[in-house]
């Protein structure tokens, strides 16, 4: 009997451990399951924060302007580790940036020959081969999930201006599926846009550029400080003018008036103050013929003055040193426009862009310059690098001159 009872406690100890530890189990999952969608909460409130706000044409309220769901950032094929890896370590000699690169470079989209790019001419003269209003060129060596409204807001001006415009974006990452995920909302309105992965070898061959892609493929040249990729945006942008003939536009630029009636041009971004003449050209926007012996005379100096550890000094200052040698030679027939027509704002000002008028002095500045702008310019350069941070508010230069030149915002802008 006493045996018996001994054995219904341990039973009932055994019932009772168990239901203890299930109980246990079950509140784990519980304030697990709680602090996920406490996380997921708290990030999707930072998403939110984090979005700058544009007014929907017709309204006057401001409404957040998501380009890409948080699924297509995911399947993007680049994360932001990805990326960061491309950047060149700092405080570093020469010699050990040399070693750091030479172990990054398989991972360079750019530098690779694949069965994509080889189709690259062959997909260009296609493309191009109807009729187009101007045959217009970017480049995009980022990652495609990083191609955000920026500059999906730079591609709606281009559109607007030019409805009949074919525009061919270089770049390996958007030749991709999320890649026409983007570009699909100008594709279903008629517009002509293609994303090209660039054969950079073909881009290249018999310039004298040639030589020096060579040497930084095969990890023997020091790609500088500066991210390689900035470089060789600068680089195919003169490559592909000067196979194709166009018109090179940065994605950061709003389009205000036709291109149509230029040609080999290039821009001044500042003049000096008493003599008027520039002081400064820029390469966001360049219009050149196939060809052309400035083009390479820029290609040129790319090569032989490369330095990856000056900001700009294989771009905006390329170019001006150029220029500034060939002079008024002839065979080389091209137009420095003054600041006014691509560049009316400078990168040091281009927050007066942004805020909206305060009074009454301020709103007539704004209507004041819009109309000038309207007018004298082709376009408006945004210096992303020092705007991208800045929040576009209602009524300001930037949200009247966005909602006056886009086509589709009213579908894509809004949630």
């Amino acid at each position: 009997m006493f045996e018996c009872q001994r054995l219904g406690c341990r039973v009932k100890r055994h019932i009772f451990k168990t239901i203890y530890l299930a109980a246990i189990f079950m509140l784990l999952v519980l304030v697990d399951s709680l602090f996920c969608n406490l996380s997921l909460h708290y990030a999707a409130s930072r998403t939110k924060k984090n979005l700058s706000v544009l007014p929907n044409r017709g309204t006057s309220g401001a409404r957040q302007i998501p380009l890409n769901s948080v699924t297509e950032e995911a399947e993007g094929g680049y994360s932001e580790d990805h990326q960061r890896n491309f950047n060149p370590p700092i405080n570093v000699t020469a010699e050990e940036r040399i070693d750091w690169f030479r172990k990054v470079l398989p991972e360079f989209d750019i530098f690779k020959s694949t069965r994509v790019t080889q189709q690259f001419e062959g997909r260009v003269r296609r493309f191009f081969k109807g009729e187009c209003e101007g045959r217009f060129f970017m480049t995009w060596i980022s990652p495609a999930n990083s191609f955000r409204r920026r500059e999906f807001i730079a591609m709606d001006s281009l559109f607007t201006v030019h409805p009949n415009g074919c525009l061919m974006i270089l770049s390996p990452s958007l030749d991709s599926r999320m890649g026409d995920r983007i570009l699909k909302p100008f594709q279903d309105k008629g517009f002509r846009v293609l994303a090209v992965a660039p054969d950079a070898p073909f881009l290249l061959k018999d310039t004298p550029a040639e030589s020096w892609f060579d040497e930084m493929k095969s990890g023997r040249k020091d790609p500088g400080e500066i991210p390689i990729t900035q470089n060789l945006s600068n680089l195919l942008r003169l490559a592909v003018l000067y196979k194709y003939g166009g018109v090179y536009l940065d994605t950061d630029f709003i389009v205000l008036n036709k291109f149509s009636r230029l040609r080999n041009t290039i821009g001044a971004q500042s003049v000096h103050p008493v003599s008027g003449n520039w002081s400064r050209l820029n390469n966001a926007v360049l219009i050149f013929d196939k060809n052309h012996p400035l083009v390479y005379k820029f290609i040129e100096e790319f090569a032989l003055t490369f330095d990856g550890n000056k900001w700009g000094h294989n771009g905006p200052y390329l170019v001006s040193r150029v220029v500034d040698r060939v002079g008024r030679r002839p065979g080389y027939n091209f137009t420095v426009l003054p600041p006014l027509a691509f560049y009316p704002v400078d990168w040091n000002r281009i927050g007066t862009y942004f805020p909206r008028p305060t009074d009454s002095v301020t709103s007539k500045w704004v209507e004041a310059k819009l109309l000038q702008l309207g007018k004298e310019a082709y376009g408006v350069h945004l210096w992303n690098k020092q705007s991208r941070k800045l929040k576009i508010e209602p009524e300001s230069i930037i949200a009247k001159l966005i909602l006056d030149h886009c086509s589709i915002c009213d579908t894509v802008y809004t949630t």
